[in-house]
């Protein structure tokens, strides 16, 4: 009987320091899964850092582990993409470079997967995380709730694993701009959580930025919905109604208490409302056609530099 294999994808950057031990860890747990292949798939997203020599150094010394660079800094999501392009496992785990995620814990995912799931996310019994990292998931969370339709009950993370089919129709996305999280909700609804440990940061700080995060959420939710539109035609609506009827509140108050005097400062705070509504709705609006316009003109999710170990090489 054939064995199944597992794919390892890891995007990394400032992860010098800790790299050579995430994947130590994955060998260290593959030990134990006798009956499996594995691949390690490494992706370098420019880090400034020196990962790429301990990608390279770990690619001339295991031929399981295969290494990535990009051109350039194209995002942890755009970096999972390049991954995905060149894995060829039965079950596609992805996890972050900082040793945060538990490797020793796979096994978990991978028993609650088995049960028929086709995407099993991680959902830690308490997060190790700084303030910042714990409000943006929970940012992160309600936006795919409300703008995307994620489930309630379920929580999304950055540590999961699924089947092969999931990730070979995640790859039909050709877009800049790639969301996972989104890609995977819009593939399957079969998902499902298991709840396991959640390591503390021993070395560097998070990638992630408040810029970067803003970005990502746009990303999430001007290529998985148009609620956003939805929103400022209904805001438009509203105010429009509220209008009439105050023209018409005021027409009638004029005629029955000709001496009362107009209202400037209250006509200048209703003009600032709608004004800033209709920018809001404009920006909204021309988000949209921002990246409709690099899409069209078919601005790369991601750009190699070279590669280690894959079969092309």
């Amino acid at each position: 009987m054939m064995k199944e294999k597992i794919s390892y994808i890891i995007p990394c950057y400032r992860s010098e320091g800790t790299i050579e031990k995430v994947v130590s860890g994955i060998m260290s747990l593959m030990e134990s899964l006798t009956t499996y292949h594995y691949e390690i798939v490494l992706v370098n997203d420019c880090s400034p850092d020196g990962v790429w020599k301990k990608i390279d150094a770990l690619c001339e010394k295991y031929s399981f582990v295969k290494g990535i660079n990009l051109a350039k800094n194209f995002g942890q999501h755009s970096a999972l993409m390049a991954g995905y392009n060149i894995c060829t496992g039965d079950y596609v785990v992805t996890l972050d470079d900082d040793g945060q995620t538990p490797v020793d814990q796979v096994g978990i995912l991978l028993d609650k997967l088995l049960e028929g799931y086709d995407v099993v996310y991680a959902k830690y019994a308490e997060r190790k995380d700084n303030s910042f990292r714990k409000l943006g998931t929970w940012m992160n969370n309600l936006m795919l709730t409300t703008m995307v339709g994620k489930p309630k009950h379920i929580s999304l993370t950055s540590f999961f694993i699924c089947r092969n089919y999931v990730i070979k129709e995640i790859c039909n996305y050709r877009n800049a701009f790639p969301y996972i999280w989104g890609l995977v909700l819009r593939t399957t609804k079969n998902i499902a959580n298991a709840t396991i440990e959640h390591h503390e940061r021993k070395e560097g700080e998070s990638g992630y930025t408040l810029s970067k995060l803003l970005s990502l959420w746009m990303n999430g939710f001007t290529a998985f919905s148009i609620k956003p539109l939805r929103v400022s035609a209904i805001l438009g609506v509203v105010f429009t109604v509220i209008g009439v009827l105050g023209i018409i509140f005021t027409v009638v108050n004029k005629l029955l208490h000709p001496e009362i005097m107009a209202g400037y400062s209250s006509l200048m705070t209703v003009m600032l409302i709608i004004g800033g509504i209709v920018m809001l709705s404009l920006g909204l609006i021309g988000e949209y056609i921002g990246r409709i316009y690099l899409c069209i003109n078919t601005m790369p999710q991601f750009v190699i530099r070279e590669t280690k170990n894959l079969d092309e090489d």
